[in-house]
């Protein structure tokens, strides 16, 4: 009787439906009233700081261990896995430090379509854009500020195309890679999951961060992975040199369009299987 009782419970429960919560607001003035909107701000602008200061001084010193003038071993350095695993290690960690604060976004790219899908409002959406952008540049400004030597002789870090694939080839990666990064995201935050799975919200940064790692393998020595927006226009900004400039331009391009393509994809998806498991 008493596990007739469990089973009847357990599918009461797997019965319920479930509301996505209402969308936000286009406009909502009111946020800029509030210190919660102040203090994510504050968040996303730290967290693309912290994120361009780190990965930018592993490119670098990269670039340094490797350098034939100064060290004839060819595998020295941290090598291609490295990198990527400071990329994806950094989003992991500054995605969980700020997820309750600001939502970790750390990604204009991220933000865009979060906006789309109307999680943020347009004030929102706008602010945060420009607090990563700000943070970006501030973070690859202390890398030229501390080691100015070592950022000028090794490219400062910025995205360029690497020899032997043109833009059509270096637009393809981005587009892949922007596509997997962003519908991680959707994937990881959906609180349709969340409110059936407990742990899903403790581990949501995992998945991000590996997709960030997973990425970067792929696409780094392709373009030098530009899936992030502000990464790359920071870099530009304090590097400022016209390869970085005119390498990056029609790739963030792609980024933004991607951030579309994941949100109808991922929300197509939603949709068809609630048509096909409606109590799932």
């Amino acid at each position: 009787m008493a596990k007739d009782t469990e089973v009847a419970e357990h599918g009461e429960f797997s019965a319920k439906d479930y509301h996505d919560p209402p969308p936000a607001p286009l406009i909502d003035a009111e946020e800029l009233t509030q210190w919660s909107f102040y203090r994510a701000l504050i968040a996303e602008f730290i967290a693309t700081l912290l994120f361009l200061y780190i990965t930018v001084l592993t490119v670098i010193g990269y670039k340094s261990q490797v350098d034939p003038l100064k060290n004839t071993d060819a595998c020295g350095g941290v090598g291609l896995l490295g990198i990527a695993w400071a990329f994806g290690g950094m989003i992991f960690i500054l995605v969980y430090c700020t997820a309750g604060i600001s939502g970790g976004h750390i990604n204009p790219a991220v933000t865009f379509g979060l906006f789309l899908a109307r999680k943020v409002s347009l004030i929102r959406a706008v602010m945060y854009m420009v607090a990563q952008c700000l943070g970006a540049i501030c973070g690859v400004g202390l890398v030229k500020g501390f080691h100015k030597s070592y950022y000028v002789r090794y490219g400062g870090g910025a995205n360029e195309l690497a020899d032997g694939y043109n833009k059509g080839t270096g637009l393809g990666a981005e587009i892949i890679g922007t596509f997997v990064l962003v519908y991680t995201v959707f994937s990881a935050t959906d609180p349709k999951r969340n409110a059936r799975d407990s742990h899903v919200p403790v581990l949501a940064p995992l998945p991000i961060g590996f997709a960030v790692f997973m990425v970067h393998l792929a696409t780094i020595p392709i373009t030098g992975t530009g899936i992030n927006p502000a990464r790359s226009f920071g870099a530009a900004v304090i590097y400022n040199k016209d390869k970085a400039w005119d390498d990056q331009e029609p790739l963030k391009l792609w980024d933004h369009s991607e951030a579309q393509l994941s949100v109808v994809c991922y929300y197509e998806d939603h949709e068809m299987k609630n048509m096909v498991f409606p109590n799932e």
